[in-house]
Parts: structure tokens; C-alpha cells; sequence
């Protein structure tokens, strides 16, 4: 199984280091593959996969849902259909703090080395930190990964809504001002591309 992030990076990086890894990966690239949060990836019974989608209703906002699957979901539930499982889950658990940490390890193993400059406030102090990419990963990361790149190759929001359960424009805004940033960086990247031909 092949699976890539908009990067081009490789999603079947080697993880034999350990099976927390390896089911950490699994469950952060399901929820990259098909936008579920965690706690609706972990809740994923067999059951729940009727043909070409699942059929969900999310703990969050109990909404009912139904995502296509495509073939990287598809190719992640395929590998664990056959395991047994509690609850007739379809994928392995992990707590979410243990998801998260091992998160952060898979991202440094990606070489998601990337600096990010935030500014946070605390008692009305201005800190500001500069971190590597991978230091700020968790598992909602795969949710945005989704939204931001079913956006960025053109999906209509309102297919995207539906998908996510988003229920107006407002809340799709975060993932869309994020697109929009990637947009000017593509065009940055034309005009230096230019620069070069010229």
C-alpha cells in the first residue's frame, strides 16, 4: 500500500519500530483519507461500511453521514478486515493521547522538519515559538488534511460538506482561508517558475 501526502511524501514510510506506530499511521491517514475526527475513526465498526462508503453518525454533533471511500480508505480497511477486533471495530484503537504522541514521532520520521512560527498569549504576554512541523501534529491534522486537499484539487465545498458534516460556509472558513494561502504560495511558485523560462 502506497499513500501520499500533498507533499508527495510517503505514507508507507517504514514503521516496524513498533505496532503502536504502525496503527498509529493507520488510523491518522483513514481520518486523512476520509475526514472523520478520531473519535469517529476509533468508534468505525464493520458494520458501518456498506459497499463503497460508510455509513456513520459522528459523536460529535450526531450527525449522519455517509463518505465515499476511496482507494486509500479503502486499501487501510481492506488490511484489517480479516483481525479480530473488540467491539467488531474496523480499525485498531489507540487513546487519543497515544495517537497524538506517536503522531508526532511519525511526522519526524517523515522529515516533516519545517519551521512554524506561532504567537500565543498567556496572561496577556506575547510568546512567541518557533517549532518543527512535526511538533505540532495531532490527530486532527488528518481531518484538515483532508478538507484543505479535497479543496485544493477542486472537490466543491458543498461535495466536501457533506462529506464532513460541516453545516455552513463559516465553519468550512478555517480549511478554505488555508487553501487560499496555499493558492498564493502556487502562485509564488508560478512566478519564480517564470522567472527562470524568461
Amino acid at each position: 500500500m502506497r499513500l501520499t501526502d500533498l507533499n508527495g511524501r510517503q505514507y508507507d514510510k517504514e514503521v516496524t519500530h513498533t505496532e503502536g506506530l504502525q496503527r498509529a499511521r493507520d488510523l491518522f491517514c483513514f481520518c486523512a483519507f476520509t475526514s472523520l475526527r478520531y473519535s469517529d475513526a476509533v468508534a468505525l465498526k464493520k458494520s458501518d461500511i456498506a459497499g463503497d462508503c460508510i455509513k456513520v453518525v459522528t459523536k460529535k454533533t450526531s450527525d449522519a453521514l455517509q463518505i465515499d471511500l476511496n482507494d486509500y480508505s479503502r486499501a487501510i480497511l481492506d488490511k484489517h478486515k480479516d483481525t479480530a477486533l473488540p467491539f467488531n471495530a474496523a480499525l485498531p484503537y489507540l487513546s487519543v493521547h497515544t495517537l497524538d504522541n506517536f503522531i508526532k514521532e511519525l511526522g519526524e520520521l517523515c522529515g516533516f522538519n519545517e519551521p512554524i512560527a506561532r504567537t500565543l498569549y498567556k496572561g496577556g504576554k506575547r510568546l512567541d515559538a518557533t517549532q518543527p512541523k512535526w511538533q505540532l501534529l495531532s490527530s486532527h491534522a488528518g481531518r484538515r488534511s483532508f478538507i484543505c486537499y479535497a479543496l485544493s484539487v477542486g472537490i466543491p465545498p458543498q461535495v466536501v460538506m457533506k462529506w464532513t458534516g460541516h453545516k455552513d460556509y463559516k465553519a468550512m472558513k478555517p480549511y478554505i482561508d488555508i487553501t487560499d494561502a496555499a493558492k498564493k504560495k502556487g502562485m509564488q511558485d508560478f512566478n519564480k517558475g517564470m522567472e527562470n523560462e524568461i
